[in-house]
């Protein structure tokens, strides 16, 4: 049983699904990336933008074939040390790095560039998987949560600098495996909370935030039990919010950049700059918007072949199924991604080691936080921060970080012995 052909035990229903949105992304991008002179371009142009992503897809499967041939044990056994490895391609950035559009993300070898920042996702989640297996770690532990904690704070602390805010969001997910794990749900609330808590300040006065944050707190005061009640908690907890309501203008002033400070001031209608920093957004709005209900047709978009939305094949990618394959391609598309997440959540719950379990968790998170931030990007109801679509967007880098992290857990599955 130990040797089962991994073939036989992979999950095909995850792979065809994967290959699908590969395919499907592809031909966006073929799409997006084709001007309305070039209808007749040669398909295996590798000088343009869709011949390269196809030159992307053909690398991923020999890819695919290495992390299946390697043992599964490999990955739970040397987790560290690819951690350790990932940290310092991060690291290196800062002095061999190439920038790109004020980016220091990327290396760049040959004539081309390689993300680090895409790999080290996998990385990480091997690493929290490792620690989190490890049997005497107990969540409710203060010092194994701050563990865990540095664990996802390390690569945050690297990609940060370069500046790239959108690969940073992304750690944000492994909080939810922790509490998967059992990290106390007070960690969870208290995050969400002051997300809340922020986004609501930059649209009411502060005052006004700190009385609501009173009526909320005497409520749940007034509520709770005789025995529960504690009024100095309470008034530490309301003296905690009006803190954190009052430094939230001076974050955003003097910590945020331009640019940060923009696009939340068009998201929250704050300013209205549709020829500026909003384009973008407003252009996507518009493409998708006129796809209707089935769409203009394959390389029939309007939006798309005039460029109107820049940089339409990397963040921007579903505009172009929106415009073209109209409400029902876009909801296929979202059906897609949400059938490959739910089914890795799926198969996590019948790992029959934690290692296994943990790294699943893991995958599902940084897909969905992936597949969640870019389709409310688009939609204008997140800002811009340059999220990719897994396996739509274009790039090798994202490509293949995306694939290596999903086909390490098919091969973790394939080699469990099935309880039935």
């Amino acid at each position: 049983m130990k040797n089962q052909s991994v073939s036989s035990n992979l999950d095909w229903i995850s792979v065809i699904i994967y290959i699908i949105l590969v395919v499907l992304g592809w031909l966006n991008i073929y799409s997006s990336s084709l001007s309305t002179s070039a209808q007749d371009a040669y398909l295996f142009d590798f000088t343009q933008i869709y011949g390269k992503q196809m030159m992307f897809i053909f690398f991923t499967i020999p890819l695919i074939f290495i992390v299946l041939s390697v043992e599964g044990k490999f990955y739970e056994k040397y987790s560290s040390i690819i951690f350790g490895i990932a940290l310092l391609l991060l690291a290196g950035l800062f002095v061999f790095g190439k920038t790109i559009a004020g980016q220091r993300c990327w290396y760049a070898i040959g004539g081309f560039t390689l993300q680090p920042s895409e790999f080290a996702k996998a990385a990480t989640a091997l690493a929290l998987a490792k620690y989190l297996s490890d049997v005497q770690v107990n969540l409710k532990d203060v010092s194994r949560q701050v563990q865990a904690l540095l664990i996802i704070a390390l690569p945050v602390l690297l990609i940060l600098p370069q500046p790239d805010p959108g690969s940073a969001l992304i750690y944000s997910i492994f909080i939810i495996v922790l509490y998967r794990e059992g990290l106390p749900a007070w960690y969870v609330w208290t995050g969400f909370i002051a997300i809340l808590i922020f986004v609501l300040t930059l649209v009411l006065q502060p005052q006004y935030v700190i009385l609501i944050s009173f009526l909320v707190i005497a409520f749940i005061y007034a509520r709770s039990r005789k025995i529960n009640r504690n009024i100095i908690a309470s008034a530490i907890v309301l003296g905690l919010i009006s803190g954190f309501v009052l430094s939230v203008d001076y974050v955003f002033e003097h910590v945020f950049k331009q640019h940060h400070r923009d696009r939340f001031n068009i998201l929250l209608g704050r300013e209205v700059d549709l020829k500026g920093i909003g384009y973008n957004t407003n252009q996507s709005e518009i493409a998708i918007g006129s796809g209707g209900w089935i769409g203009k047709g394959f390389l029939e978009g309007t939006q798309t072949k005039g460029g109107f939305v820049p940089e339409q094949h990397t963040d921007y990618i579903f505009t172009t199924v929106g415009e073209e394959w109209g409400f029902v391609g876009s909801f296929i598309v979202i059906a897609l991604f949400v059938g490959l997440i739910t089914r890795i959540i799926y198969l996590s719950e019948r790992q029959k080691t934690k290692f296994s379990r943990v790294y699943g968790y893991c995958v599902a998170g940084i897909l969905f936080i992936h597949f969640f931030v870019n389709i409310s990007m688009v939609l204008g109801v997140f800002p811009t921060i340059g999220v990719p679509l897994p396996f739509f967007s274009y790039g090798g880098s994202g490509l293949w970080g995306f694939t290596i992290l999903l086909f390490i857990f098919l091969k973790m599955d394939a080699n469990k012995v099935n309880e039935w």
